[in-house]
């Protein structure tokens, strides 16, 4: 495999691999919904303009599916201390316990699917996970999306 296809080939197995979790749980929830809630998992609250940014998606979009979040008990939206006009979103303990369930069903899903690997096949996961994260924290610091 070249060096400049072996990125573009994780995201889409990733991709896959959500996608083939997400059917064999049978979650119904939709992939934006567990974005979002990662995205705040952090306990940063956001504005709803930088999580539409964060998520690649339209400050409308992202108010709706926030209100839907908000309804449920799993987002929280309360004032902007240094600006008035906008409202900060936050993660609740109710959204992080579903993110947690959300990612311990998608363990135990595809946990099958990778039962064949000895412990060097898990060694260069861990690493290429941990790139992986390193690189996209830090684009998304570069580029604003997570202010």
């Amino acid at each position: 495999m070249d060096r400049e296809d072996i990125i573009p080939r994780i995201v889409m197995s990733a991709h896959a691999l959500a996608r083939i979790a997400a059917q064999d749980a049978r979650n119904d929830a939709p992939s934006a919904q567990w974005r979002l809630l990662g995205i705040l998992e952090p306990g940063n609250p956001l504005r709803v303009g930088a999580l539409a940014r964060a998520a690649r998606t339209t400050q409308p979009g992202m108010t709706r599916l926030i209100g839907e979040l908000e309804r449920v008990g799993l987002l929280a939206r309360t004032p902007d201390p240094d600006d008035s006009r906008a409202t900060l979103v936050a993660i609740t303990p109710a959204g992080a316990d579903a993110l947690h369930e959300w990612r311990r069903e998608f363990r135990t899903t595809l946990a099958p699917r990778f039962a064949d690997l000895d412990d060097d096949d898990w060694r260069v996961l861990a690493r290429a996970a941990e790139l992986l994260r390193t690189h996209s924290i830090e684009h998304e610091h570069q580029t604003g999306d997570m202010e």
